[in-house]
Protein backbone atom coordinates (compact mmCIF):
# COMPACT_ATOMS: atom_id res chain seq x y z
CA UNK A 1 0.00 0.00 0.00
CA UNK A 2 1.50 3.60 -0.67
CA UNK A 3 1.26 6.14 1.90
CA UNK A 4 1.33 10.02 1.17
CA UNK A 5 3.18 12.05 3.34
CA UNK A 6 2.36 15.73 2.54
CA UNK A 7 4.30 17.39 5.40
CA UNK A 8 7.47 17.00 7.34
CA UNK A 9 7.28 14.27 10.34
CA UNK A 10 9.82 12.50 11.55
CA UNK A 11 12.55 10.38 10.42
CA UNK A 12 11.69 7.66 12.65
CA UNK A 13 8.03 7.73 11.82
CA UNK A 14 8.54 7.57 8.51
CA UNK A 15 11.86 4.76 8.74
CA UNK A 16 8.53 2.68 10.81
CA UNK A 17 6.43 2.87 7.63
CA UNK A 18 9.08 1.74 5.54
CA UNK A 19 10.43 -0.90 7.56
CA UNK A 20 6.53 -2.14 7.75
CA UNK A 21 6.54 -2.58 4.01
CA UNK A 22 4.45 0.33 2.91
CA UNK A 23 5.72 2.19 0.03
CA UNK A 24 5.82 5.94 1.79
CA UNK A 25 6.17 9.15 -0.75
CA UNK A 26 6.90 12.39 1.03
CA UNK A 27 5.59 15.17 -1.17
CA UNK A 28 5.72 18.66 0.61
CA UNK A 29 4.36 22.00 -0.54
CA UNK A 30 1.74 20.55 -2.25
CA UNK A 31 -0.72 23.05 -4.10
CA UNK A 32 -4.62 21.97 -3.44
CA UNK A 33 -5.11 20.88 -7.13
CA UNK A 34 -2.13 19.00 -6.89
CA UNK A 35 -3.09 16.99 -3.65
CA UNK A 36 -6.66 15.82 -5.65
CA UNK A 37 -4.24 15.40 -8.51
CA UNK A 38 -2.11 12.74 -7.26
CA UNK A 39 -3.95 11.53 -4.01
CA UNK A 40 -6.04 8.67 -6.31
CA UNK A 41 -2.52 6.82 -6.20
CA UNK A 42 -2.35 6.21 -2.62
CA UNK A 43 -4.48 4.60 0.34
CA UNK A 44 -2.94 6.37 3.62
CA UNK A 45 -2.61 10.11 3.72
CA UNK A 46 -0.66 11.62 6.69
CA UNK A 47 -0.44 15.79 7.57
CA UNK A 48 0.09 17.91 9.95
CA UNK A 49 -1.82 21.41 10.60
CA UNK A 50 -1.36 23.40 7.21
CA UNK A 51 -2.87 20.66 4.43
CA UNK A 52 -6.00 21.60 3.89
CA UNK A 53 -7.82 18.02 3.54
CA UNK A 54 -11.20 18.58 1.96
CA UNK A 55 -14.26 16.97 0.84
CA UNK A 56 -12.89 17.46 -2.99
CA UNK A 57 -9.74 15.60 -1.42
CA UNK A 58 -11.63 12.89 -0.38
CA UNK A 59 -13.59 12.54 -2.96
CA UNK A 60 -10.76 12.08 -5.18
CA UNK A 61 -8.93 9.47 -2.62
CA UNK A 62 -10.84 6.76 -4.02
CA UNK A 63 -8.83 4.44 -2.21
CA UNK A 64 -8.18 6.18 0.98
CA UNK A 65 -8.76 3.94 3.86
CA UNK A 66 -7.04 6.61 6.20
CA UNK A 67 -5.54 9.87 7.03
CA UNK A 68 -3.42 10.59 10.10
CA UNK A 69 -2.93 13.99 11.49
CA UNK A 70 0.63 14.36 13.45
CA UNK A 71 -0.22 16.15 16.41
CA UNK A 72 -4.15 17.18 17.90
CA UNK A 73 -6.43 19.31 16.26
CA UNK A 74 -7.92 18.13 13.01
CA UNK A 75 -9.49 21.04 11.56
CA UNK A 76 -7.96 21.10 8.71
CA UNK A 77 -10.07 17.75 7.39
CA UNK A 78 -13.51 17.48 6.59
CA UNK A 79 -14.44 14.64 8.82
CA UNK A 80 -17.88 14.51 7.47
CA UNK A 81 -16.79 13.44 3.92
CA UNK A 82 -14.30 11.33 5.11
CA UNK A 83 -16.98 9.22 7.34
CA UNK A 84 -19.01 9.20 4.64
CA UNK A 85 -16.76 7.65 2.51
CA UNK A 86 -15.52 5.24 5.21
CA UNK A 87 -11.96 7.02 5.38
CA UNK A 88 -10.86 6.31 9.12
CA UNK A 89 -9.50 10.12 10.55
CA UNK A 90 -6.95 9.35 13.52
CA UNK A 91 -4.42 11.77 15.59
CA UNK A 92 -2.07 12.02 18.18
CA UNK A 93 -3.26 13.88 21.04
CA UNK A 94 -1.37 12.21 23.74
CA UNK A 95 2.24 13.81 21.45
CA UNK A 96 1.93 16.84 23.44
CA UNK A 97 0.74 16.04 26.99
CA UNK A 98 4.69 16.26 28.55
CA UNK A 99 5.39 19.36 26.53
CA UNK A 100 2.24 21.17 28.19
CA UNK A 101 3.34 19.46 31.45
CA UNK A 102 6.30 20.75 31.89
CA UNK A 103 5.72 24.67 30.31
CA UNK A 104 3.06 24.53 32.90
CA UNK A 105 5.22 24.03 35.85
CA UNK A 106 8.04 26.84 33.80
CA UNK A 107 4.92 29.54 33.76
CA UNK A 108 4.46 28.25 37.54
CA UNK A 109 7.55 29.41 38.34
CA UNK A 110 8.09 32.05 35.84
CA UNK A 111 5.34 34.01 38.09
CA UNK A 112 6.16 33.04 41.33
CA UNK A 113 9.68 34.27 40.95
CA UNK A 114 8.94 37.19 37.88
CA UNK A 115 11.49 35.89 35.81
CA UNK A 116 10.40 37.62 32.88
CA UNK A 117 10.11 40.92 34.32
CA UNK A 118 13.57 40.73 36.13
CA UNK A 119 15.14 39.67 32.37
CA UNK A 120 13.24 42.65 31.05
CA UNK A 121 14.99 44.72 33.84
CA UNK A 122 18.35 43.83 33.63
CA UNK A 123 18.50 44.00 29.93
CA UNK A 124 17.49 47.68 30.10
CA UNK A 125 20.43 48.56 32.02
CA UNK A 126 18.78 47.95 35.87
CA UNK A 127 20.16 45.87 38.84
CA UNK A 128 16.83 45.44 40.78
CA UNK A 129 17.56 42.38 43.18
CA UNK A 130 14.94 44.16 45.82
CA UNK A 131 12.35 44.84 43.36
CA UNK A 132 11.85 40.76 42.16
CA UNK A 133 11.65 38.84 45.94
CA UNK A 134 9.47 36.16 44.45
CA UNK A 135 7.72 33.15 46.07
CA UNK A 136 8.40 29.92 46.29
CA UNK A 137 6.57 27.13 45.11
CA UNK A 138 7.86 24.52 47.92
CA UNK A 139 4.46 23.98 51.01
CA UNK A 140 2.22 25.93 48.44
CA UNK A 141 -0.97 24.14 47.94
CA UNK A 142 -1.61 23.93 43.71
CA UNK A 143 -4.86 23.45 42.54
CA UNK A 144 -5.48 21.15 39.55
CA UNK A 145 -8.52 21.50 37.64
CA UNK A 146 -8.85 18.18 35.53
CA UNK A 147 -6.75 15.03 36.36
CA UNK A 148 -6.44 13.78 33.15
CA UNK A 149 -3.56 12.93 31.65
CA UNK A 150 -1.85 16.23 31.50
CA UNK A 151 -3.39 17.18 34.87
CA UNK A 152 -1.81 14.19 36.17
CA UNK A 153 1.44 14.85 34.53
CA UNK A 154 1.57 18.53 36.13
CA UNK A 155 0.34 16.96 39.86
CA UNK A 156 3.88 14.48 39.84
CA UNK A 157 5.85 16.99 38.59
CA UNK A 158 4.55 19.51 41.63
CA UNK A 159 4.72 16.91 43.98
CA UNK A 160 8.53 16.88 43.33
CA UNK A 161 8.58 20.78 44.19
CA UNK A 162 6.75 19.68 47.63
CA UNK A 163 3.64 21.64 46.70
CA UNK A 164 0.31 20.59 48.66
CA UNK A 165 -2.04 19.25 46.00
CA UNK A 166 -5.76 19.46 45.62
CA UNK A 167 -7.65 18.96 42.68
CA UNK A 168 -11.11 19.21 41.20
CA UNK A 169 -12.67 16.38 38.61
CA UNK A 170 -16.20 15.43 38.74
CA UNK A 171 -14.87 12.91 36.49
CA UNK A 172 -11.60 11.53 38.21
CA UNK A 173 -12.27 8.43 40.56
CA UNK A 174 -10.70 8.17 44.38
CA UNK A 175 -8.01 5.94 43.24
CA UNK A 176 -6.91 7.61 40.74
CA UNK A 177 -6.25 11.18 42.60
CA UNK A 178 -4.94 9.27 45.46
CA UNK A 179 -2.64 7.55 43.49
CA UNK A 180 -1.19 11.13 42.20
CA UNK A 181 -1.33 12.26 46.06
CA UNK A 182 -4.28 14.92 45.05
CA UNK A 183 -6.97 16.00 47.57
CA UNK A 184 -10.41 16.12 45.68
CA UNK A 185 -12.77 18.09 46.19
CA UNK A 186 -16.28 17.90 45.20
CA UNK A 187 -17.50 21.75 44.64
CA UNK A 188 -15.65 24.30 42.63
CA UNK A 189 -16.77 26.77 46.25
CA UNK A 190 -14.54 24.41 48.23
CA UNK A 191 -11.80 24.79 46.52
CA UNK A 192 -10.49 27.93 45.53
CA UNK A 193 -10.50 29.82 49.06
CA UNK A 194 -7.43 27.48 49.85
CA UNK A 195 -5.23 27.38 46.59
CA UNK A 196 -1.88 29.61 46.14
CA UNK A 197 -1.51 28.67 42.46
CA UNK A 198 -4.48 27.37 39.92
CA UNK A 199 -3.25 25.62 36.92
CA UNK A 200 -6.21 24.60 35.01
CA UNK A 201 -6.38 21.43 32.52
CA UNK A 202 -10.17 21.03 31.42
CA UNK A 203 -11.60 20.57 28.15
CA UNK A 204 -13.62 23.25 26.44
CA UNK A 205 -17.57 22.63 26.60
CA UNK A 206 -20.52 24.74 27.65
CA UNK A 207 -20.03 23.67 31.30
CA UNK A 208 -15.99 24.94 31.43
CA UNK A 209 -16.53 28.12 29.18
CA UNK A 210 -16.31 30.70 31.70
CA UNK A 211 -15.91 28.75 34.23
CA UNK A 212 -13.56 31.38 36.74
CA UNK A 213 -15.04 34.63 36.40
CA UNK A 214 -16.12 37.61 39.02
CA UNK A 215 -17.47 34.88 42.03
CA UNK A 216 -15.35 33.12 41.79
CA UNK A 217 -12.25 35.36 41.79
CA UNK A 218 -13.87 37.02 44.88
CA UNK A 219 -13.72 33.97 47.02
CA UNK A 220 -10.33 33.10 46.20
CA UNK A 221 -6.83 33.68 48.50
CA UNK A 222 -5.43 36.94 48.07
CA UNK A 223 -2.23 36.76 46.31
CA UNK A 224 -3.50 33.58 44.11
CA UNK A 225 -1.81 33.23 40.91
CA UNK A 226 -3.38 31.45 37.98
CA UNK A 227 -1.85 29.26 34.84
CA UNK A 228 -3.87 28.75 31.56
CA UNK A 229 -2.39 26.19 29.35
CA UNK A 230 -5.78 24.49 28.86
CA UNK A 231 -8.29 26.41 26.40
CA UNK A 232 -9.60 30.03 25.92
CA UNK A 233 -12.62 31.04 27.16
CA UNK A 234 -12.89 28.87 30.35
CA UNK A 235 -11.82 31.94 32.15
CA UNK A 236 -13.24 35.47 31.52
CA UNK A 237 -10.29 38.18 30.65
CA UNK A 238 -12.04 40.89 31.57
CA UNK A 239 -12.95 40.08 35.08
CA UNK A 240 -8.91 38.34 35.58
CA UNK A 241 -8.00 41.76 34.87
CA UNK A 242 -10.14 43.73 37.62
CA UNK A 243 -9.11 41.27 39.93
CA UNK A 244 -5.81 42.12 39.05
CA UNK A 245 -5.56 45.62 39.20
CA UNK A 246 -7.45 45.72 43.00
CA UNK A 247 -4.31 43.36 43.47
CA UNK A 248 -6.62 40.51 44.51
CA UNK A 249 -4.60 38.02 41.93
CA UNK A 250 -1.17 37.94 42.54
CA UNK A 251 -0.54 36.97 38.72
CA UNK A 252 -1.22 35.06 36.30
CA UNK A 253 0.14 33.30 33.22
CA UNK A 254 -1.95 32.54 30.14
CA UNK A 255 -0.60 30.47 27.10
CA UNK A 256 -4.73 30.38 25.36
CA UNK A 257 -7.18 32.62 24.65
CA UNK A 258 -10.85 32.25 22.86
CA UNK A 259 -10.10 34.06 19.59
CA UNK A 260 -5.90 33.59 18.41
CA UNK A 261 -3.86 34.55 17.27
CA UNK A 262 -4.17 37.42 20.07
CA UNK A 263 -2.56 40.63 19.50
CA UNK A 264 -4.30 42.29 22.77
CA UNK A 265 -6.13 41.47 25.87
CA UNK A 266 -7.12 43.36 28.95
CA UNK A 267 -4.05 41.31 30.59
CA UNK A 268 -1.35 43.16 28.46
CA UNK A 269 -0.71 45.93 30.35
CA UNK A 270 0.37 44.37 33.67
CA UNK A 271 3.38 43.33 34.70
CA UNK A 272 2.96 40.66 36.64
CA UNK A 273 0.91 38.94 33.93
CA UNK A 274 2.91 36.72 31.38
CA UNK A 275 0.76 35.81 28.13
CA UNK A 276 2.27 33.68 25.36
CA UNK A 277 0.91 32.38 22.00
CA UNK A 278 -0.20 29.02 22.73
CA UNK A 279 2.84 27.47 23.24
CA UNK A 280 2.98 24.64 25.96
CA UNK A 281 2.80 22.03 22.58
CA UNK A 282 5.53 23.66 20.62
CA UNK A 283 8.91 21.24 21.42
CA UNK A 284 11.00 19.55 18.92
CA UNK A 285 10.10 16.13 21.28
CA UNK A 286 6.15 16.76 20.73
CA UNK A 287 6.69 17.15 17.51
CA UNK A 288 8.66 14.06 16.79
CA UNK A 289 6.71 12.21 19.40
CA UNK A 290 3.43 13.28 16.64
CA UNK A 291 4.98 11.66 13.87
CA UNK A 292 5.85 8.72 15.64
CA UNK A 293 2.43 8.12 16.78
CA UNK A 294 0.96 8.89 13.39
CA UNK A 295 2.81 6.39 11.84
CA UNK A 296 1.67 3.76 14.24
CA UNK A 297 -1.95 4.43 14.24
CA UNK A 298 -1.96 5.06 10.32
CA UNK A 299 -0.01 1.13 10.14
CA UNK A 300 -2.61 -0.33 12.28
CA UNK A 301 -5.55 0.97 9.96
CA UNK A 302 -3.75 -0.44 6.67
CA UNK A 303 -3.82 -3.66 8.42
CA UNK A 304 -7.65 -2.85 9.17
CA UNK A 305 -7.07 -3.37 13.30
CA UNK A 306 -8.36 -0.99 16.09
CA UNK A 307 -6.92 3.13 15.65
CA UNK A 308 -7.32 4.20 19.14
CA UNK A 309 -7.36 7.70 18.43
CA UNK A 310 -9.94 7.61 15.56
CA UNK A 311 -12.25 10.38 15.16
CA UNK A 312 -14.84 9.29 13.14
CA UNK A 313 -17.58 6.68 12.61
CA UNK A 314 -17.32 3.30 11.35
CA UNK A 315 -19.74 2.08 8.88
CA UNK A 316 -22.60 0.07 9.86
CA UNK A 317 -24.20 -2.46 7.91
CA UNK A 318 -27.16 -0.38 5.87
CA UNK A 319 -29.75 -3.16 6.62
CA UNK A 320 -28.78 -2.05 10.57
CA UNK A 321 -28.29 1.01 10.05
CA UNK A 322 -31.87 1.85 8.59
CA UNK A 323 -33.52 -0.09 11.80
CA UNK A 324 -31.25 0.96 14.39
CA UNK A 325 -30.14 4.39 13.36
CA UNK A 326 -33.00 6.63 13.99
CA UNK A 327 -32.43 5.82 18.11
CA UNK A 328 -28.77 6.96 17.46
CA UNK A 329 -29.43 10.28 18.60
CA UNK A 330 -31.59 9.10 21.42
CA UNK A 331 -29.10 6.96 22.91
CA UNK A 332 -26.27 10.04 22.68
CA UNK A 333 -28.78 12.62 24.16
CA UNK A 334 -29.57 9.74 26.96
CA UNK A 335 -25.56 9.42 27.31
CA UNK A 336 -25.31 13.34 27.53
CA UNK A 337 -28.29 13.43 30.76
CA UNK A 338 -26.48 10.34 32.40
CA UNK A 339 -23.06 12.02 31.63
CA UNK A 340 -24.19 15.15 34.10
CA UNK A 341 -26.28 12.88 36.29
CA UNK A 342 -22.94 10.88 37.38
CA UNK A 343 -20.76 12.12 39.96
CA UNK A 344 -17.60 10.24 39.38
CA UNK A 345 -16.38 8.32 36.43
CA UNK A 346 -18.39 6.06 35.27
CA UNK A 347 -17.77 2.33 36.01
CA UNK A 348 -20.59 0.41 34.02
CA UNK A 349 -23.02 0.51 31.32
CA UNK A 350 -25.68 -1.89 31.39
CA UNK A 351 -28.17 -1.55 28.10
CA UNK A 352 -31.12 -3.04 27.75
CA UNK A 353 -33.29 -3.00 23.94
CA UNK A 354 -37.07 -4.01 24.36
CA UNK A 355 -38.98 -4.68 21.18
CA UNK A 356 -38.91 -5.09 17.47
CA UNK A 357 -35.32 -3.42 17.74
CA UNK A 358 -34.01 -6.39 19.46
CA UNK A 359 -33.67 -8.64 16.58
CA UNK A 360 -30.80 -6.02 15.43
CA UNK A 361 -27.21 -5.90 15.97
CA UNK A 362 -27.51 -2.89 18.64
CA UNK A 363 -23.95 -2.11 19.63
CA UNK A 364 -23.85 0.97 18.40
CA UNK A 365 -26.51 2.51 20.47
CA UNK A 366 -24.12 1.50 23.38
CA UNK A 367 -21.25 2.70 21.50
CA UNK A 368 -23.24 6.32 21.13
CA UNK A 369 -24.28 6.31 24.40
CA UNK A 370 -20.69 5.86 25.49
CA UNK A 371 -19.69 8.27 23.51
CA UNK A 372 -21.80 11.33 24.87
CA UNK A 373 -20.67 10.42 28.42
CA UNK A 374 -16.73 10.31 27.39
CA UNK A 375 -17.19 13.31 25.18
CA UNK A 376 -18.16 15.26 28.16
CA UNK A 377 -15.22 14.73 30.09
CA UNK A 378 -12.51 14.07 27.58
CA UNK A 379 -10.99 17.20 25.57
CA UNK A 380 -10.12 14.60 22.81
CA UNK A 381 -12.58 13.61 19.92
CA UNK A 382 -14.93 10.74 21.36
CA UNK A 383 -16.64 9.29 18.67
CA UNK A 384 -18.29 5.88 17.76
CA UNK A 385 -14.86 4.28 16.50
CA UNK A 386 -12.82 5.32 19.61
CA UNK A 387 -15.51 5.35 22.50
CA UNK A 388 -15.52 1.51 22.86
CA UNK A 389 -11.50 1.38 23.06
CA UNK A 390 -11.68 4.22 25.74
CA UNK A 391 -14.25 2.18 27.72
CA UNK A 392 -12.05 -1.18 27.79
CA UNK A 393 -9.09 1.17 28.55
CA UNK A 394 -11.28 2.56 31.48
CA UNK A 395 -12.09 -0.70 32.45
CA UNK A 396 -15.30 0.15 31.86
CA UNK A 397 -17.88 -2.69 31.91
CA UNK A 398 -20.13 -2.73 28.91
CA UNK A 399 -23.24 -5.24 29.05
CA UNK A 400 -26.25 -5.40 26.72
CA UNK A 401 -29.48 -7.34 26.74
CA UNK A 402 -32.31 -7.47 23.99
CA UNK A 403 -35.58 -8.66 24.87
CA UNK A 404 -38.15 -8.65 22.02
CA UNK A 405 -41.18 -8.13 24.02
CA UNK A 406 -41.99 -4.14 24.04
CA UNK A 407 -43.06 -2.70 27.36
CA UNK A 408 -44.92 0.68 27.18
CA UNK A 409 -43.37 1.75 23.81
CA UNK A 410 -42.57 -0.40 20.64
CA UNK A 411 -38.89 -0.18 20.95
CA UNK A 412 -37.23 1.31 24.07
CA UNK A 413 -33.61 1.61 25.29
CA UNK A 414 -32.65 1.44 28.92
CA UNK A 415 -29.20 2.36 30.53
CA UNK A 416 -28.08 2.00 33.83
CA UNK A 417 -25.06 4.00 34.62
CA UNK A 418 -22.77 2.67 37.84
CA UNK A 419 -20.07 5.38 39.39
CA UNK A 420 -18.87 4.15 42.48
CA UNK A 421 -21.90 3.35 44.91
CA UNK A 422 -24.32 5.93 42.13
CA UNK A 423 -26.85 4.52 40.13
CA UNK A 424 -28.28 6.22 37.47
CA UNK A 425 -31.10 4.30 35.37
CA UNK A 426 -33.14 5.97 32.32
CA UNK A 427 -34.85 4.94 29.54
CA UNK A 428 -35.33 6.36 25.62
CA UNK A 429 -37.35 6.02 22.80
CA UNK A 430 -38.94 8.03 19.77
CA UNK A 431 -42.12 9.40 19.57
CA UNK A 432 -44.38 11.58 18.17
CA UNK A 433 -44.75 12.66 14.41
CA UNK A 434 -41.40 13.75 13.71
CA UNK A 435 -39.89 10.58 15.67
CA UNK A 436 -38.54 12.70 18.34
CA UNK A 437 -36.09 11.16 21.29
CA UNK A 438 -37.68 10.94 24.36
CA UNK A 439 -37.01 10.20 28.08
CA UNK A 440 -39.43 7.58 29.40
CA UNK A 441 -37.92 6.96 32.71
CA UNK A 442 -35.32 7.99 34.71
CA UNK A 443 -34.54 6.64 38.26
CA UNK A 444 -37.38 4.35 38.61
CA UNK A 445 -39.92 7.34 37.78
CA UNK A 446 -42.02 6.84 34.23
CA UNK A 447 -42.64 9.92 32.39
CA UNK A 448 -42.60 10.78 28.65
CA UNK A 449 -40.39 13.96 28.18
CA UNK A 450 -39.17 15.30 24.58
CA UNK A 451 -36.22 16.98 26.52
CA UNK A 452 -34.90 20.38 24.73
CA UNK A 453 -31.83 22.60 25.92
CA UNK A 454 -32.48 23.02 29.62
CA UNK A 455 -33.79 20.14 31.70
CA UNK A 456 -34.50 20.41 35.50
CA UNK A 457 -35.45 17.35 37.23
CA UNK A 458 -36.38 17.89 40.92
CA UNK A 459 -36.71 14.83 43.68
CA UNK A 460 -39.03 16.94 46.70
CA UNK A 461 -41.78 15.33 49.54
CA UNK A 462 -44.79 14.99 47.69
CA UNK A 463 -46.97 17.92 49.88
CA UNK A 464 -49.56 20.53 47.77
CA UNK A 465 -48.21 23.43 46.73
CA UNK A 466 -44.50 22.45 45.45
CA UNK A 467 -44.95 22.98 41.77
CA UNK A 468 -46.36 26.39 42.33
CA UNK A 469 -43.71 27.70 44.86
CA UNK A 470 -41.53 26.25 41.90
CA UNK A 471 -43.26 27.83 39.28
CA UNK A 472 -43.34 31.07 40.98
CA UNK A 473 -39.37 31.55 42.08
CA UNK A 474 -38.67 30.49 38.15
CA UNK A 475 -41.11 33.24 37.26
CA UNK A 476 -39.38 35.91 39.49
CA UNK A 477 -36.04 35.07 37.96
CA UNK A 478 -37.93 35.38 34.18
CA UNK A 479 -37.17 31.90 33.48
CA UNK A 480 -40.17 30.82 31.77
CA UNK A 481 -41.33 26.53 31.88
CA UNK A 482 -41.93 24.90 28.36
CA UNK A 483 -43.21 21.72 29.28
CA UNK A 484 -43.19 19.68 32.29
CA UNK A 485 -43.54 16.24 33.51
CA UNK A 486 -44.48 14.34 36.70
CA UNK A 487 -42.80 10.81 37.00
CA UNK A 488 -45.17 7.87 38.59
CA UNK A 489 -43.12 5.48 40.09
CA UNK A 490 -44.96 2.59 38.55
CA UNK A 491 -48.29 2.33 36.76
CA UNK A 492 -50.44 2.84 39.25
CA UNK A 493 -49.12 4.78 41.50
CA UNK A 494 -48.18 8.83 41.18
CA UNK A 495 -45.22 8.77 43.56
CA UNK A 496 -42.56 7.03 44.98
CA UNK A 497 -43.72 4.49 47.95
CA UNK A 498 -41.83 6.65 50.18
CA UNK A 499 -44.08 10.14 49.30
CA UNK A 500 -41.23 11.31 46.83
CA UNK A 501 -42.05 13.13 43.79
CA UNK A 502 -40.10 13.59 40.64
CA UNK A 503 -40.87 16.49 38.34
CA UNK A 504 -38.73 16.90 34.88
CA UNK A 505 -39.23 20.67 33.28
CA UNK A 506 -37.94 21.95 29.84
CA UNK A 507 -36.84 25.48 30.78
CA UNK A 508 -36.51 28.25 28.23
CA UNK A 509 -33.70 29.61 29.81
CA UNK A 510 -30.79 28.31 31.95
CA UNK A 511 -31.57 28.04 35.63
CA UNK A 512 -28.47 29.85 37.40
CA UNK A 513 -27.19 29.06 41.00
CA UNK A 514 -28.46 31.48 42.80
CA UNK A 515 -32.40 30.06 41.70
CA UNK A 516 -31.32 26.63 42.39
CA UNK A 517 -30.60 27.89 45.82
CA UNK A 518 -33.78 29.56 46.01
CA UNK A 519 -35.57 26.17 45.10
CA UNK A 520 -34.29 24.03 47.51
CA UNK A 521 -34.63 26.41 50.16
CA UNK A 522 -38.18 26.41 49.47
CA UNK A 523 -39.21 23.05 48.85
CA UNK A 524 -37.09 20.81 50.94
CA UNK A 525 -35.33 19.36 47.72
CA UNK A 526 -34.30 15.82 48.56
CA UNK A 527 -32.13 15.92 45.17
CA UNK A 528 -31.74 17.82 42.19
CA UNK A 529 -30.12 17.96 38.62
CA UNK A 530 -29.96 20.86 35.90
CA UNK A 531 -28.97 18.81 32.12
CA UNK A 532 -27.88 21.28 29.35
CA UNK A 533 -28.26 19.76 26.24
Amino acid sequence: MRILVAEKIAVEGLNLLEDSGYDVDVRLNLSPQELIDIIPSYEALIVRSATQVTRDVITAGADLKIIGRAGVGIDNIDIDAATEHGVIVCNAPTSNIIATAEYTMGLMQAIARRIPQANTSMKGGKWERSRFVGSELYGKTLAIFGLGRIGGLVAERAAAFGMKLVGYDPYCSPERAAHLGVTLYDTLWDILPVADFISIHLPKSPETMGMFGAEQFAIMKDGVYIINTARGGIIDLESLADFIAAGKIGGAAIDVFDKEPCFESPLHEFDNVIVTPHLAASTREAQNRAGLQIAEYVSLGLEGRMVPTAVNVAQTPPEVMEAVGPYIGACQMTGTVIAQLLREGLSSLDMEVRGPLAAYDVHVLATACLRAIFAASSDDPVNFVNADYIAEQRGVQVRVTKDPQPLDYANSVKFVARAGEQVVDIACTLGGPNAEPRIVSIFGYDLDLIPSKNVMILFYDDVPGRLGTIGTILGDAGINIATMELGNSCRSNRVNSDGIACVLMNTDQPVPPQVQQRIAAAIKLQDSYYIHL
